[in-house]
Parts: structure tokens; sequence; C-alpha cells
């Protein structure tokens, strides 16, 4: 099995364009103390939690039998392991700090409102898919969204193929979508946070987050390497003839025909 040490981050590709808003901070990862030189970045920057507490990056088990978003929330002690997949979770923190805290505090409120055990409900689960998963998609054409909730991959991905980097910027954000990226494979799939294109980003996904109705239905789901720019087998228009990737929208077929999409 691959091992993903913090130690191996350094030598990753960071021309990546998935990884242009981290690679500032690539050199504080090849520190002997990796976790205090991101808290030094994080206090030059002001990171807070959701609840205001400067946010310091921790040994893993420095929660102990807390919940984990809670007790980030209430201390600003993140507990972080060796690891790509807490390191990309610490770099995300540095560059989108708004939205970082604004879903560490919608966690914890609803970790005191719900407690830990039994279903997440439904804020929950979009701050996770976002956490985990997210990609912010910032664009001021409504027809782009429309097309990318339709599934109309042609027009999205191919036919507006000059549009990306321009008037569509995508920027991953979840740090288990970073992971993934590292070792890239065509069916990487991200959930969508619809953002403006002008204006503060992190600020804006900060606000989305803040949504009353946030709940993983307005999350769209887009397979991230056929990004125009992100992957160069996607030159080539037959790279999106795959349904297995790039699949058709469902058909919801009312249950009294006795059909099913």
């Amino acid at each position: 099995m691959e091992t993903r040490d913090v130690s191996a981050l350094p030598a990753i590709d960071w021309s990546a364009p998935w990884l242009a808003p981290l690679a500032r901070w690539r050199g504080s990862l090849a520190s002997p103390d990796w976790r205090a030189a991101l808290t030094k970045a994080a206090r030059m920057r002001g990171v807070v939690s959701g609840r205001g507490a400067p946010i310091r990056f921790v040994a893993a088990d420095d929660a102990g039998d807390s919940p984990y978003e809670l007790h980030i929330a209430e201390t600003g002690r993140v507990p972080t392991r060796a690891h790509w997949h807490d390191a990309f979770n610490a770099l995300i923190w540095l560059a989108y700090p708004r939205a970082k805290a604004a879903l560490n505090r919608r966690q914890a409120d609803q970790i005191e409102a719900r407690g830990v055990r039994g279903p997440r409900g439904a804020v929950r689960d979009a701050a996770t898919l976002i956490d985990e998963s997210g990609l912010l998609l910032a664009c001021d054409d409504g027809e782009v969204f429309d097309a990318l909730a339709r599934h109309d991959w042609r027009r999205l991905l191919v036919d507006w193929r000059g549009r990306w980097g321009r008037s569509i910027v995508a920027l991953a954000f979840g740090h288990a979508l970073l992971e993934k990226l590292a070792g890239p494979f065509k069916a990487i799939t991200a959930c969508v946070v619809p953002i403006p294109l002008a204006g503060d980003r992190d600020e804006a996904a900060a606000h989305f987050v803040d949504r009353a109705d946030l709940a993983p239905p307005l999350l769209a789901h887009l397979p991230v390497l056929g990004i125009p720019g992100w992957w160069a087998a996607n030159e080539s228009p037959t790279f999106y003839d795959d349904p297995a990737v790039f699949r058709p929208r469902r058909t919801v077929v009312p249950e009294e025909s006795g059909l099913r999409a």
C-alpha cells in the first residue's frame, strides 16, 4: 500500500492546477515540525475556528473523547495526523479560512443540537460533503449551472471549453478530493459549491455554507478530471464518451407507473 506520510508531500507535482491556491505553503510541510510551521502560518493569517478560537494544528489524539468538530470550534486545536488527508485539511484552513470556519461552526452547532449518534441531518451531511469533496465553481452565467444540473457534459466541457479558467473557474476545496487528485483517476467526482466569479471567493463559499437551507441536494456533482486544463487526456472529445463517469441525468419516473429510473 502506498505510504502517504506528510514527509512525501513536498515532492508531489505542485504545478497541478488544483494545487495552485495551496502551493505557497508547501515549504511548511518540509519543516521538521510541520504542524508548528502551519500553525505559524495560520497565526499570521488570523485563522480562527467557527467560534473564534485561533487555529493550531496539533497531535492527532488531542481531542480525546470530544467530538472532532466541536473540539476545534471551542479550542481552535485541529487534530492533525501525519498523513496527506489531514495535511491537505490544514492547507485548506490556510487558503479558505472563512469557509472552513463556517463549516466548523455549522457542524459544531449541529453536534450540540442533535448529538453525535444517530442521523446527522441534512446540514451536517452537506457540510461534510463540502469539507471532504467540495469544489468551488466560480461563474456568473446561470446557464453553466443549468448545464451541470442536466449533466449536459458535452456543452459544459467541450462546447464551452474555452471559457474554463476565464469565465468559469474551478477551485478544489475538499481535502479528501485533494488527496485523491494526488493519484488521479478518471472517476474522481466533486460536490460543486456555486459562487460568483468576482469578489472574495472564500467569503462567497462561507456565505453558501451559512445558507439556512443547506442540504446535499444543493450540491451538483462534477467529474473533476473532465475540467478543461486539469487533465491532458480530456483534450480528446472522446474522453467524455464514458457513461460510467460522465453519467446521463437520471429521469424520475412516477412510482405508480411501476417503472424505475
